[in-house]
């Protein structure tokens, strides 16, 4: 059995065909897992001449992207073993994958913490300003005289000659 390695992201080349399969649903549900426990089974790639071609492990892959990995675990098989997919047991590289991505974790709920109080705190400060600089209008001015009211534009000549004769005026 192949042992997991760690290979740069961009060295690995995903046929046109799979990439269609993609559902940036699953890649997210993934891409969670992946900061909660780290990558638990490594993708399968196989040479092709220079290049790495992706074999199994599409939404992984997407994953490791969306993160902003550089690099993800890889089983490297041959066209024999393409089905092949190993469980990754207790090993050093998987514990120091894990802590890579506890890390992630961490400093993403303290960006994300960071953004929620300066998001906080600019509100408050909008709200104290709103409540220091009242806007100014008949209800708020001491000097408009008590009563007084504006009346709506008339839409139509009767409407206009309704409100002449209410208020006394001529037409």
């Amino acid at each position: 059995m192949p042992k997991p390695e760690s290979f740069p992201i961009e060295t690995i080349f995903v046929p046109t065909k799979q990439k269609k399969a993609i559902k940036p649903e699953t890649v997210a549900e993934i891409a969670e897992s992946m900061l909660e426990i780290g990558q638990q089974t490594p993708i399968s790639i196989r040479r092709d001449g220079d290049r790495l071609v992706l074999v199994e492990g599409l939404h992984r892959l997407e994953a490791c992207k969306a993160l902003g990995e550089t690099t993800i675990l890889a089983v490297v098989v041959t066209a024999e073993f393409a089905e092949h997919k190993p469980q990754l047991a207790e090993r050093p590289e998987v514990e120091a994958e894990r802590l890579k991505m506890a890390r992630l974790k961490q400093l993403r709920l303290e960006r994300e913490a960071a953004e929620a109080s300066t998001a906080a705190s600019k509100g408050a400060g909008a709200t104290q300003a709103s409540r220091t600089h009242p806007a100014k209008g008949a209800r708020d001015n001491p000097k408009a005289s008590p009563g007084r009211t504006v009346k709506s534009k008339p839409k139509s000549l009767s409407d206009w000659i309704t409100q002449q004769k209410g208020s006394g005026g001529r037409y």
